[in-house]
């Protein structure tokens, strides 16, 4: 799975990140990820000529030739599901699936909107002003922004990671690019399967531009999640959806991992009727509830479900599950 930059990474400092460290570690548990460092920011060269989507789509374009990857999983959330969907549109032999997460199709100055263009321009003056200051309250608008449901602790060091990154000049000639983007054309030309998910109250990208972004693209899946985070987090219910999802369509779509197919006749009714309410996305306490039985009870079954199919978490189950009928229908 090879993962497009979103805003601002930082090869080093995000794997420490308690925002990015266990998105990065539930995803290498299926796959291998492939990341680097946006132009400007990070690790890789700071001082750059030029910032431009066809330079985005060339950093992309190099990185994965180097690493010599003829056919993979593409990856974008955020401004990298634009240069995701552009990529996969130019090279329909080389990115078998499109995965994108909080994505759009046009940046803000091109949605037609006096409004959208107003906030564009505002965040810009706000980089312009107050980014290399020692004083985060600048910085603190996108923090809110993207993780609004952060803990203090991920808010602040989100913040800092923003400060490590890029420069206040790198950061405004990004945003000023971000807000040009339009790959309309582009997203009709998608021939791969691909999946697009998006949190309902995303204060950063906006919930309707998701859904136009999977309209755009030719028999694309689209999912919302039930979050107000532009970043997902670990302690979210919508955390575990995003990784449910994402193994279901992979497993769909001739993705997933080798996975012998496990019998289901070991599981008792009770278990059977655990796991096509799992299967169905519901949680320890809305199963219990559905089936008259205690949270105790139901995590009994669950853990007796986990070692007569061989997995080790609730996604793989969900997999499996569905992949031989279960959890069709929710209650």
């Amino acid at each position: 799975m090879v993962k497009a930059p979103n805003w601002l990474n930082h090869l080093e400092l995000d794997v420490a990140s308690p925002v990015w460290r266990a998105w990065m570690q539930r995803t290498m548990e299926r796959h291998t990820l492939v990341r680097y460092d946006g132009r400007g920011c990070g690790l890789s060269d700071r001082e750059v000529e030029t910032i431009s989507q066809s330079s985005l789509q060339l950093d992309l374009q190099t990185v994965v030739d180097a690493a010599k990857l003829d056919r993979f999983i593409l990856y974008g959330a955020s401004q990298g599901a634009a240069v995701a969907v552009e990529f996969a549109a130019r090279n329909p032999g080389r990115v078998s699936h499109l995965v994108l997460y909080g994505g759009y199709l046009r940046g803000a100055r091109k949605r037609g909107t006096p409004r959208a263009a107003e906030e564009a321009d505002a965040m810009l003056k706000l980089v312009e002003l107050g980014w290399g200051r020692e004083n985060s309250a600048f910085r603190q608008v996108f923090a809110t922004q993207f993780i609004p449901d952060g803990t203090l602790a991920q808010l602040k060091a989100f913040d800092e990671l923003q400060r490590r990154t890029v420069t206040a000049e790198t950061a405004a000639r990004l945003l000023s690019v971000l807000h040009e983007v339009d790959v309309a054309e582009y997203a009709a030309r998608v021939q791969c399967p691909t999946l697009v998910m998006h949190s309902r109250g995303d204060a950063r990208i906006p919930f309707e531009e998701g859904r136009k972004l999977a309209g755009a693209i030719p028999n694309a899946e689209f999912v919302p999640l039930d979050s107000q985070n532009h970043i997902l987090l670990d302690h979210q219910s919508a955390w575990e959806q995003f990784f449910v999802e994402l193994e279901d369509f992979l497993a769909r779509h001739g993705a997933g991992a080798a996975t012998k197919m496990p019998a289901l006749e070991d599981l008792t009714p009770a278990e059977s009727r655990v796991l096509d309410l799992v299967a169905a996305g519901m949680n320890n306490d809305r199963i219990a509830q559905h089936l008259e039985i205690t949270p105790k009870t139901v995590r009994n079954h669950i853990t007796h479900i986990f070692s007569k199919l061989g997995v080790d978490d609730r996604a793989a189950a969900i997999v499996l599950a569905r992949e031989q009928g279960l959890g069709v229908r929710k209650p």
